[in-house]
This record gives C-alpha cells, sequence and structure tokens, in this order.
C-alpha cells in the first residue's frame, strides 16, 4: 500500500508539472438542446498548435468541455462553440453565461451550419439588451497578428454568402464573437477531413489564432 502511495504522489507530482509549464486552457462548450455541440473534434488541438508556434501563447495542447451553467467556465478565458443543430440554455446557463462574459471572458461562436437561428435566439436570452452587429474589417479582432482587410476568410460554401463576423459588445468591450457562413472551424480540422487546399487552412488557423489573441490580451 505504501508503494502505491508513493506511486500516485509521484505521478500526480508530474502532472502538476506538467501543466505548470503552460499558461492556461482554452475550452469547448457543452450545450443542451441536440446540436452536435462536439463536431469538429481535431479543430481546437490543431488551432492551440498553431497559436503555440506563430504567437508563442504557451496554451495547454488539449481543450477543455466545459458547461455554459458551470462555475467551471470562469477558469477559461477563451470559450469556443460549434455545431450544426439546436441549442437550449436554462435559465441557470443564461445567468452563468452572461456573468462570466461580463466578468472578462469570451465566447466564440462558429456556425457550422444550422446554428444560426438558435444561437441568436438563445445569446438574446443572455443579452437581451444587445444585438450581433457585424463588425467593420478594421475591427481589432481582424488586425492582431495576422491581418485580415477584408474580414473572415470563406472556408467552406453552402448558401453563397460571404462570411460575415459578428458581435455583442458590452460596455465598449467585444464579449462574444459569432463566424457566420464561414466554417471557420472546419477549416482549423486535420487537412485529411475536409481536404481543404492548405492556403485556405492557412487562413482559418490565422484567424482562429487572432481571436485568440484578441481574447486573451486586448479583451
Amino acid at each position: 500500500m505504501k508503494k502505491l502511495l508513493i506511486v500516485f504522489v509521484l505521478l500526480h507530482s508530474s502532472v502538476i508539472i506538467a501543466n505548470a509549464q503552460y499558461a492556461y486552457k482554452i475550452a469547448k462548450l457543452k450545450y443542451n438542446g441536440g446540436g452536435d455541440w462536439y463536431a469538429n473534434k481535431t479543430s481546437l488541438p490543431n488551432l492551440i498548435k498553431f497559436a503555440n508556434a506563430s504567437l508563442r501563447m504557451n496554451i495547454f495542447p488539449e481543450e477543455d468541455i466545459v458547461e455554459p451553467g458551470s462555475p467551471d467556465i470562469f477558469g477559461y478565458p477563451f470559450v469556443h462553440m460549434t455545431g450544426h443543430g439546436n441549442v437550449t440554455f436554462s435559465d441557470a446557463d443564461v445567468q452563468n453565461l452572461r456573468r462570466y462574459l461580463m466578468s472578462g471572458g469570451f465566447l466564440h461562436i462558429d456556425d457550422n451550419y444550422g446554428l444560426d437561428k438558435f444561437i441568436r435566439r438563445e445569446m438574446k436570452k443572455v443579452f437581451p439588451e444587445l444585438n450581433f452587429i457585424e463588425l467593420p474589417f478594421n475591427h481589432p479582432v481582424y488586425q492582431q497578428k495576422f491581418k485580415f482587410a477584408s474580414g473572415l476568410p470563406k472556408v467552406h460554401e453552402h448558401d453563397a454568402k460571404a462570411p460575415q463576423g459578428f458581435g455583442l459588445i458590452y460596455q465598449g468591450r467585444l464579449v462574444c464573437f459569432y463566424s457566420y457562413e464561414c466554417d471557420l472551424g472546419n477549416g482549423w480540422e486535420d487537412q485529411s477531413v475536409y481536404n481543404d487546399p492548405e492556403p485556405v487552412r492557412q487562413q482559418a488557423l490565422r484567424m482562429g489564432a487572432n481571436l485568440l489573441q484578441y481574447a486573451t490580451t486586448t479583451n
């Protein structure tokens, strides 16, 4: 028993030391309603790897999973949300998510096609006094390490619409960025998933890195 205890302590200490080399973690939002919150399984690890290499951001290599009503959400400076279908936030989710965003958190919502009508409805519960506004191309999210003079890159085509970047701005601060008709997260996936041209993937990763940089420095 003593030997097992010593081994456990040593392993536990090793995990703490290993995690200590990273500045922070980011998370994917697990929501209710039936939508596939778990979509794009390789996207965030690839984005983290790219941001760590290009911006020296020192993020833990794997994302965590967090629910909108969990107090754990306050431990993440950047939370990513994606999917194709329905989203429902409970009253507790709404209150907790609002507190998180008001207190300095940042939510990136990426429409993976089909999310739009649901997420607009649910975010209106979180901030009934705010509306999504399309951000101008000179907004700081497009002017971080990588410059996007024409706004969001187009990754996948769905309805022949231009990509749009919307924001919720609370007391002068961008608290939520919503990428629409873009499929930004798909562009972060392993190349073998969609066989996107590498220049397209690179543009998607650069824009994602901009969002991370904005959320953790400018925001």
